[in-house]
């Protein structure tokens, strides 16, 4: 069992905050009040999924000082839900309460240069990449890393976007130019058998709890199927659930951190990025775990010991994203709540749009291969 100091543990009904009010948000702040805490939200959306759940909602910037200090104030300790709240926001606001992750880590997180040196630098394996400030990197990195290769920004991409495969020194000076010539990293292609993450919790006084691996399929540079457990070899897996701690560990981590990896083809396992919060390949824990991700990271926010993240039963996650709202229309959401196996998640979004997350559904089955059978049907039956 997971020890915790009971003198350091925050109590329902204390008030938890988090920055950032997307569906991340709205899922813990769901947690959260379902184990008897207070919320607030701080986010500039008026239309924040979770500080419509919450029981206050800041509406206020990230830098906003005034803000944060209220949040500080009125909050027991505050965690985050996207790595791109300003680090800076982050070291103001601890200085009122605890902040979970604290901004050191999330800091390394946010710009993909910091990451993977550091990465590096611990003994984890990544791609082999060269880092591209300014126009004049260009020739001397694609000369190292070579053809095919990958031009990413350095910070704030994400489901595919700001980067671009390129073949040639002409398709790097292009990409690099369509992205505004902003600071880069290039790296390798990798030939790749699959590609597969896990989502570790870590608590306050170092213990430590890993979901199994999710097995992650995307479309278009967004995730679109997860199935657990991962269709890899055993030994892989547990590789991936060792690393992953591993990495949280070296950061001196509190909170949940999700991490990507590549499966090549000769069996090796490389970390492609980390992500310093729950991970959208981590939403099967909603229905398919003894804890949800969203409770570890009330958990780790509070103090408290873990819960068990065991599978309870192979399950499969099904992204749903704008295009399913044809002219405006609600898909026909029947077909999913008719079905015993089917949990339909929406994250109260308004305004649907091509490539934007709006929910996803976790299929439970006897196995993978049948609850990714099932999930498909139901996106077929919606599309209809």
């Amino acid at each position: 069992m997971n020890q915790a100091d009971a003198s350091s543990m925050i109590l329902p009904p204390a008030t938890l905050g988090i920055l950032g009010g997307g569906q991340l948000g709205r899922m813990f702040t769901v947690a959260a009040r379902t184990m008897g805490y207070r919320v607030m939200v701080l986010d500039p959306d008026p239309d924040s999924p979770a500080g419509a759940l919450a029981d206050i909602h800041l509406r206020a910037a990230y830098r906003d000082h005034a803000a944060l200090e209220k949040m500080g104030r009125a909050c027991a300790a505050v965690t985050t839900e996207f790595e791109n709240v300003p680090a800076d926001s982050l070291e103001f606001l601890a200085q009122f309460c605890p902040v979970r992750p604290g901004a050191a880590a999330v800091e390394i997180a946010q710009d993909r240069r910091r990451e993977k040196t550091f990465l590096q630098s611990n003994g984890f394996s990544t791609a082999p990449f060269e880092t591209v400030e300014n126009h004049s990197d260009l020739a001397a990195a694609f000369r190292i890393i070579g053809s095919p290769a990958v031009l990413k920004t350095a910070r704030m991409g994400y489901d595919g976007k700001g980067q671009a495969k390129v073949n040639s020194i002409a398709e790097l000076d292009a990409a690099f130019q369509q992205m505004g010539a902003v600071p880069c990293v290039l790296e390798a292609w990798m030939p790749l058998q699959t590609e597969i993450s896990v989502v570790v919790a870590r608590g306050v006084g170092g213990q430590t709890a890993a979901f199994p691996a999710a097995e992650n399929h995307h479309a278009h540079g967004i995730l679109d199927t997860s199935i657990v457990p991962a269709q890899v070899a055993a030994e892989l897996a547990e590789q991936a659930l060792d690393t992953a701690t591993a990495i949280a560990a070296v950061l001196d981590y509190c909170g949940v951190l999700a991490v990507e990896f590549f499966v090549l083809g000769d069996g090796r396992l490389l970390v492609n990025e980390i992500a310093p919060r729950p991970h959208n390949s981590g939403h099967f824990t909603l229905n398919a775990c003894v804890t949800s991700q969203f409770e570890q990271q009330v958990r780790t926010v509070a103090g408290l010991p873990l819960g068990a993240p065991d599978l309870l039963r192979p399950v499969a996650m099904l992204n749903l994203l704008g295009d399913l709202w044809r002219n405006g229309q609600e898909p026909p959401w029947d077909v999913v709540l008719r079905h015993p196996q089917a949990k339909l998640h929406l994250y109260g979004k308004r305004g649907a749009h091509p490539g934007r997350k709006m929910g996803h559904i976790n299929v439970l089955s006897e196995s993978v291969d049948d609850a990714l059978g099932q999930a498909l049907d139901l996106r077929a039956a919606l599309t209809a």
